[in-house]
């Protein structure tokens, strides 16, 4: 009798228990259809381009779906985020420097195989380039990729084993001097005569800028062209943006973090989050922040070529200058895998090269 007393007591306490938390999960339903948070994790310069785009999208969401959609930012170098992303750091989405960074969080198991296939252009709604910022007057006359090889040229540039923007930065000199002739070996010895100039290696791409802008440090920043347009925009008059002969083609990659958005049921407003960075109203924001939009009948609107390699200001109708300039792309270097194995995994050539300096 006793025994059996138990065991109803025990199934009257389990039916509670799974009212309680059908209760519970339905109330929690009911939340997110009114309000849901996400988490997306950036890279450094797009601190004030996803500042603007939030806003946007939040205001478009709120009159489209009802729903109040508040996003947490997280900024640093994008090798650096990507490895936070995989030891833990929660994040909806991603939206890193480039896909290599992404592919770290997949390998981690966070998201699915393929993901560059989830939105347009390979999941890259924006891209850049690499160019040169420079103290006003260009008093070191630097011109091009082999000028920062010369004895009397100090460089800023961020870490390539942290940064997305450094590993670009990279690239664009190796493939200038690729270009010029050179075979792998003087290759190594023109990257490594590079770095070996090189005075000041922060973690990320807003950190090099603040110690060449703010800091003073050195006599030229390889930067993200967003990131130079944003310092002439800022200290006018100050400095000037050097085009390279030769560049690269920098793709942003974005994507969904799999694991985190199922178990948190955000899956549909993280998709909608990424695929509203390609609507005609997301494209201008990237524009205005001086990235350079998919949209190729948007990017004309805020651009013009100019033939030019030198940018002392940015025009008085808010038009940036797209100039007319050499860029390879990550394809030609066997795309990221074949990269990172090659030059920036552990022992690959970067670290030789650095160690060296």
């Amino acid at each position: 009798m006793n025994s059996s007393r138990k065991w109803s007591s025990r199934l009257l306490s389990g039916a509670i228990a799974l009212a309680a938390s059908g209760l519970i999960s339905l109330a929690g339903a009911s939340a997110l259809a009114d309000e849901v948070e996400i988490t997306n994790v950036s890279y450094d310069p797009t601190r004030e381009l996803y500042k603007a785009y939030n806003q946007v999208f939040s205001e478009h969401y709120k009159k489209t779906r009802g729903i109040t959609v508040s996003i947490t930012q997280s900024h640093g170098g994008s090798g650096k985020q990507a490895l936070e992303v995989a030891n833990g750091l929660e994040a909806d989405v991603v939206t890193l420097a480039l896909e290599g960074d992404v592919d770290a969080v997949q390998k981690a198991g966070l998201i699915k195989e393929n993901y560059v296939k989830d939105f347009p252009l390979d999941s890259s709604p924006y891209t850049s380039t690499i160019v040169f910022l420079v103290r006003s007057g260009n008093p070191k006359n630097i011109r091009d990729w082999d000028d920062l090889i010369r004895d009397d040229v100090k460089i800023v540039t961020p870490n390539p084993k942290t940064s997305g923007g450094a590993r670009w930065n990279y690239l664009a000199a190796w493939s200038f001097f690729e270009n010029a002739g050179q075979n792998e070996q003087q290759i190594i010895e023109s990257i490594r005569k590079l770095f070996s100039n090189v005075v000041v290696l922060d973690s990320g791409a807003r950190g090099s800028t603040t110690s060449f802008v703010e800091n003073k440090q050195g006599d030229v920043l390889v930067a993200w062209e967003n990131e130079a347009f944003l310092s002439l925009a800022e200290y006018p008059g100050q400095y000037e943006i050097v085009v390279p002969s030769h560049s690269i083609l920098c793709q942003p990659t974005v994507a969904i973090v799999d694991e985190v958005v199922d178990n948190r049921g955000t899956r549909q407003v993280a998709k909608d989050y990424l695929d509203y960075l390609y609507s005609d109203e997301a494209q201008r924001v990237e524009a205005k922040w001086y990235y350079r939009p998919s949209n190729e009948k948007i990017l004309k609107e805020f651009s013009y070529l100019s033939d030019s390699n030198v940018i002392k200001q940015i025009p008085a109708d808010g038009k940036w200058i797209v100039t007319n300039v050499k860029l390879t792309n990550i394809a030609h270097f066997g795309g990221w895998k074949v990269a990172i194995a090659k030059h920036f995994a552990n022992g690959a050539l970067f670290d030789s090269i650095y160690e060296k300096k």
